[in-house]
């Protein structure tokens, strides 16, 4: 029997090439493998509630609701680091979110998860145990594949594993049909809407030097103009790239072992488009003070300033195309909120589209009092969209474009 005939295509709707959204199909009584990321902070071994979970267990419904046998991989931590831990937890926030029982395997594969997945009926939804409990898992065909042949689709539904070439993200997609879930649908969207865009305003902040070297630079040798508005780590490193003092905010870079990155600071600083603050929010003795760059003599940066929001604010406002990523500063201290509270509120005003990414960013605006109905869209990944807009290689989505080819649905 045809995918399709076994699909059922429900609508007219047409869609992109590898763009097969799951949630566009008739999958009643169907058993789906979907690959969701659920990786959550951890405080003393509890399991904190997070948008990863309250989103994915939407998508966990909306497949259970449409009748099909849902079958969840995730995965939690690192082999070694202490937030290594069984889902077992997760598959109780989960069964909160949506208000219906999410039944943990304590398994992977073996006996009891095949006996489980067998036995299930339309509409029940199962989280088996975390999938990096497998040695394999770092493989491409690990062991987890086998449970191909336990159900009729796969689903993949996270961007912030897209990156990996792990068997849970690519392994099974080379057995049987595979499609994007709702969420990963919804970012691969988003992305294309500002990723190869000309007029498109960045802010870049936080401490993850790489990711936002990357994206500037990348652009800048494909030839896109772009604004890139510095805030942040960043910011006192291109701050210092360009001859600043940047007060004791020195001792933090040679602490984090930033100062290596000081060479690419000073060319990135020079480009057209890179805005770096005119005053920064100093932490002198726990107390505020703000600063032109240069007057600074003491202190600890800690947010941008008054002078430097009020301009990025203007330029904001007028944008075609929002990325965020990284706060502005130390938001998580009151007196050095502000300048990533007033961004996010630019960004809310701002009439072009909008795209947050990265975990600082999502909690920040949470914390702030913003909701992600104020933005165009709030990604739940943060390397992987990096990646992503710098036009690498996401063996995850490479694997759902092959999979199309051989498991075609025609329209």
């Amino acid at each position: 029997m045809s995918v399709k005939k076994e699909l059922g295509k429900e609508g007219e709707k047409m869609r992109c090439f590898f763009m097969r959204n799951i949630l566009d199909y008739n999958v009643k009584g169907k058993k789906i493998l979907v690959r969701v990321d659920l990786n959550s902070p951890v405080v003393d071994g509890k399991v904190i509630m997070n948008e990863r979970i309250a989103m994915h267990a939407q998508t966990l419904k909306q497949l259970s609701d449409k009748g099909a046998k849902v079958v969840a991989l995730a995965h939690q931590g690192r082999d070694g680091d202490p937030d290594f831990l069984m889902l077992q937890q997760h598959a109780e926030l989960l069964s909160q979110v949506i208000g219906k029982e999410i039944t943990f395997v304590p398994y992977v594969i073996g006996y009891n998860v095949k006996k489980t997945v067998e036995s299930m009926r339309d509409g029940d939804i199962v989280l088996l145990e975390n999938v990096r409990f497998l040695k394999s898992e770092n493989l491409e065909s690990g062991e987890i594949v086998g449970l191909s042949y336990l159900a009729d689709y796969y689903v993949l539904d996270a961007l912030s594993v897209a990156h990996r070439a792990h068997s849970s993200v690519v392994g099974f997609s080379k057995i049987i049909p595979a499609f994007y879930g709702p969420i990963l649908y919804r970012e691969v969207e988003a992305i294309k809407k500002v990723k190869d865009a000309e007029e498109t305003v960045f802010v870049l902040g936080g401490a993850k030097v790489d990711d936002s070297f990357d994206m500037i630079e990348h652009r800048a040798k494909s030839g896109k103009k772009g604004t890139y508005l510095i805030g942040g780590v960043i910011a006192i490193l291109l701050l210092k790239a360009k001859g600043y003092n940047i007060g004791a905010s020195e001792k933090y870079l040679e602490k984090e072992d930033l100062l290596q990155y000081l060479d690419r600071a000073k060319k990135i600083a020079s480009l057209e488009g890179v805005v770096l603050p005119v005053d920064v929010g100093l932490n002198i003795d726990g107390k505020r003070v703000d600063a032109s760059i240069d007057k600074i003599e003491k202190g600890e940066i800690f947010d941008i300033g008054p002078k430097t929001i009020e301009n990025y604010y203007k330029i904001l406002l007028n944008a075609k195309n929002i990325v965020m990523n990284g706060p502005m500063g130390v938001y998580e201290v009151k007196e050095f909120n502000h300048g990533t509270k007033k961004i996010l509120e630019a960004i809310s005003k701002s009439k072009g589209f909008s795209l947050l990414g990265g975990g600082h960013t999502t909690t920040a605006l949470k914390e702030l009092g913003f909701k992600n109905e104020d933005f165009g869209y709030v990604s739940l990944s943060g390397k992987a969209l990096i990646k992503f807009l710098c036009g690498e290689r996401l063996p995850g989505l490479e694997a759902l474009e092959e999979n199309e080819k051989n498991f075609p649905v025609p329209d």
